[in-house]
């Protein structure tokens, strides 16, 4: 079982609620990225040590009360197709509609676990009232009240029963696996296409994750690593679908599966917000980045244009400004291969292990010479330091009163971790611990 969970269901039940509702859940761990493709959000959500990333489909519009539109099943199609795990939400004022019961047929088929989750119960008398969405034939309800939360524990604790747990599985093989992500149109099928040419060593597309997602073998140039697919490796012909939504949930899922992800941008629009996005869910999953500015060939360039153009994407992503960019020419062929040979090198900085007494014999005299502020008349103390054993760099900083420490001190940590040793690349976690 995955972790991508899709909120379903007709318009104005709720679905947006219960989605700020559950990535606040822990405000320290979750943060929302909303408007990646016209209203709809996706973020990642946290409970009980579980981490799951959460999409919300909301936005569905129709022209009638009577028709259920190409657009509504497109999209919840999709959603039921990609993710791994489905919230029905219902909506118990209105009882059941003939839209609920549309989608409530899709999702009887998706062969997906689909938890029914009646909203806006908030007293005993809904409680009875919500007894009739059993009627949709799904199974057991949730009754909740996504705006002041109740119920919401029990659908979490439940729900992540069927999620994996956070440390990851070591690939059998330890062969990376990199995906090429970015807005539609900026060169990602014409860039996978260039490496996947004739002249080049391909094995055979195998299947390699519960999700049924494509990975493509590559060998060549003395570079063996698997490519995700997410720029059109697979056809899809039962989704003729909406495509920004399409691309939303294919970029979610490729990050889900991959190990580096390759940011791919247009060099004539910039990185725009969307952009944005898609690599902060990227970091927001521990996976390294590589930006790369694709159709170099097509802008008017200086001698300048490449450090302005650097410094405005560094300017943009701030604070993560430790990433390599390459700027490329897929119809030139132009730097493809470093820009490869630079997701193999973040790749091998994803895997450094730093010893514990070498970290601490690093980073302890400059904690010591620059303390963490006094808060509260309380004084700051950090102890030592180890990095713990995840498929990504994460270290522990134990320390006196670790509720105490603030953000801007964590990332004056972080520098000096990237200052010292090689993480470029890569989104690094820290965590203070009480000792």
């Amino acid at each position: 079982m995955g972790r991508i969970v899709a909120i379903i269901g007709r318009p104005n039940v709720g679905k947006s609620t219960l989605f700020n509702r559950i990535t606040e859940t822990r405000d320290a761990i979750v943060d929302e990225v909303a408007g990646v493709t016209r209203d709809r959000h996706y973020g990642k959500g946290e409970w009980c040590g579980k981490e799951f990333t959460l999409i919300d489909t909301g936005g569905f519009s129709f022209g009638s009360d009577d028709v259920f539109e190409d657009e509504i099943r497109n999209q919840v199609t999709i959603a039921m197709e990609e993710a791994d795990i489905l919230l029905f939400v219902v909506d118990v004022t209105m009882g059941i509609t003939d839209l609920d019961e549309a989608v409530a047929d899709l999702a009887r088929r998706a062969r997906k676990p689909v938890f029914l989750v009646v909203n806006k119960v908030d007293n005993n008398e809904r409680i009875h009232e919500a007894a009739v969405f059993y009627g949709l034939g799904l199974g057991e309800l949730y009754c909740i009240s996504s705006i002041n939360g109740s119920g919401t524990g029990e659908l979490l604790d439940d729900l992540t029963k069927l999620i994996p747990d956070e440390v990851e599985q070591a690939d059998d093989e330890g062969i990376p696996k990199i995906a090429v992500v970015g807005r539609p149109n900026v060169g990602k099928s014409s860039f996978v296409n260039a490496l996947l040419g004739k002249e080049r060593n391909i094995v055979t597309p195998i299947a390699g994750t519960t999700r049924d997602t494509i990975h493509t073998r590559y060998q060549a140039f003395g570079h063996d690593f698997y490519l995700v697919d997410t720029a059109g490796l697979r056809k899809k012909g039962k989704v003729h679908d909406d495509i920004e939504f399409y691309s939303v949930m294919r970029t979610v899922k490729a990050i889900e599966n991959c190990d580096i992800c390759i940011l791919m941008l247009d060099a004539k629009d910039g990185i725009e917000s969307q952009d944005i996005n898609i690599l902060w869910l990227a970091l927001k999953n521990h996976r390294g980045v590589v930006i790369v500015v694709n159709k170099w060939d097509t802008v008017e360039k200086d001698t300048h244009s490449t450090k302005k153009f650097t410094e405005h994407i560094l300017d943009k992503i701030a604070p993560f400004k430790d990433v390599p960019i390459i700027f490329t020419s897929v119809t030139e062929k132009q730097r493809l291969l470093k820009a490869i040979e630079t997701a193999m090198m973040v790749y091998e900085n994803r895997k450094r292990t730093i010893q514990t007494r070498h970290l601490n014999d690093v980073l302890l005299p400059i904690i010591l010479d620059n303390p963490p502020p006094a808060t509260k008349g309380k004084y700051l103390k950090v102890k030592y330091i180890t990095q713990l054993k995840l498929g990504y760099p994460s270290f522990v900083f134990f320390c006196n009163l670790p509720q105490y420490f603030k953000d801007p001190y964590r990332r004056f940590l972080e520098n000096q971790l990237r200052k010292h040793f090689n993480f470029h690349g890569v989104p690094l976690a820290i965590y203070f611990r009480q000792k």
